[in-house]
């Protein structure tokens, strides 16, 4: 993986351009099936606070920030507490058991190899998307996290992403709040319609499709041009 610590600041007319395709993607239920190792921090989390934590539930409702879930389950005052725990507790309990979603590395690959870079925008806590990107080897050129829905047009807009690839209806706010293509995957808890719905250009099945859209959508802009 790349340097994963590239700044958001404004284009500097003296830094050379970005290449002309600068590809986003979110990264639960996108690139990774976090649902595993979420599950398992979850309940790790149960066993040290002794506040129940639904974890079959906390699953299907993967993509805003982790202290949306977690004000489910505990009150106000410790929200801030427990969110840290988990934080503490993720490397050790949610990074080996994630796998890849399929397709995800061809779909990495693909972006590459029309000459563009990957780009990953999430709402996880950045250390801890670069541990399962680091640990799936995922070839992702630059990192963003703890951005979600519109705020991650921010780093979309600083990279100059045209495209911008998620499961979640925050995904497809966050694509057209910076004016990028909303390519939307069903593989995570919003269905296909409901993506449609919120706004999105283009619903795949899941990555497995990508390499071939992007394909097409690259001579569709090659035609034009």
């Amino acid at each position: 993986m790349a340097d994963m610590a590239a700044p958001i600041a404004p284009a500097d007319p003296t830094v050379p351009r970005a290449p002309a395709l600068t590809v986003g993607f979110d990264l639960d239920m996108t690139l990774i099936d976090s649902r595993p190792g979420i599950k398992a921090a979850y309940q790790e989390l149960t066993a040290r606070t002794g506040v129940y934590v639904d974890a079959d539930l906390a699953i299907t409702r993967l993509g805003p920030p982790l202290e949306q879930e977690i004000r489910q389950w505990f009150p106000e005052e410790r929200i801030a507490e427990a969110s840290e725990l988990y934080r503490e507790l993720y490397p050790q309990y949610a990074v080996a058991p994630t796998p890849a979603m399929p397709g995800a590395r061809a779909a990495l690959a693909a972006v590459h190899a029309a000459g563009g870079r990957t780009l990953v925008v999430t709402a996880k806590f950045e250390p801890s998307a670069k541990l399962h990107l680091d640990h799936l080897g995922l070839d992702v050129d630059i990192l963003v996290g703890s951005l979600w829905a519109e705020a991650k047009a921010e780093a979309l807009r600083a990279q100059g992403a045209t495209v911008y690839v998620g499961d979640h209806t925050g995904d497809v706010r966050g694509a057209r709040a910076a004016d990028a293509l909303s390519v939307a995957v069903a593989s995570g808890p919003c269905e296909a319609a409901e993506l449609r719905a919120a706004g999105a250009d283009v619903v795949l099945d899941d990555l497995t499709a990508f390499p071939g859209w992007l394909a097409a959508y690259l001579a569709r802009d090659a035609e034009s041009a």
